[in-house]
């Protein structure tokens, strides 16, 4: 693997149409461009993917992930780091913390009518063998509509479905693999091979 691009609706958690997609390295090259605006993003699950990877007999020693968000502007990348610091340590005054945890209810969540507005797009760039591959998935709204989804066929798959021996801390793909994609495409999610190059 190589990198990572995101993107969803406006609605939703990362950069809307049009603005520069989120990107992950993963085996050298570094960060996105300045241009981009490409700040790293902490990442800790994958870290302790990419340990499970190196320790198998999938990746090599040369095996590095990196996550990336990129902005459209240099004032939201500047702008959006101090913008949750401050929301983080006014979280941490009592005032502060009761006034924030009253703004939203428990069932205050986005209408369905938002909710069908909203989609993802997550790509990924492989790269290995003297070729890249890039792939997509995407989905409808994945802050509510979509997880679900995840979490259910994970569920299923894990119950009922034949899955490849694993033990340990192991990541979703090499503990469900197929028999996962293929529920989660059953279920709306599309996967699919954008180029090969």
């Amino acid at each position: 693997m190589r990198s990572e691009e995101r993107r969803s609706s406006p609605s939703g958690t990362a950069a809307a149409e049009g603005a520069s997609p989120a990107r992950a390295n993963v085996r050298g090259g570094g960060a996105p461009p300045p241009a981009a605006g490409g700040r790293p993003v902490p990442a800790r699950p994958s870290r302790a993917a990419g340990a499970n990877l190196r320790a198998g007999a999938g990746a090599g020693p040369d095996f590095r992930y990196r996550h990336y968000a990129a902005v459209k502007t240099l004032p939201m990348a500047l702008g959006a780091p101090l913008a949750l610091g401050g929301l983080l340590a006014a979280a941490q005054l009592p005032p502060a913390r009761r006034w924030l945890s009253g703004r939203l209810k428990p069932g205050d969540g986005p209408g369905k009518e938002v909710r069908d507005r909203t989609w993802f797009s997550v790509r990924f760039v492989g790269e290995g063998g003297g070729k890249r591959v890039f792939t997509e998935v995407a989905g409808g709204d994945p802050g509510y509509d979509e997880t679900a989804k995840m979490l259910a066929e994970s569920a299923l798959c894990l119950a009922l479905d034949d899955l490849p021996p694993s033990a340990g801390q192991v990541t979703t793909a090499e503990a469900m693999g197929d028999a996962l994609i293929a529920r989660l495409d059953a279920a709306g999610l599309t996967f699919r091979v954008a180029s090969v190059r």
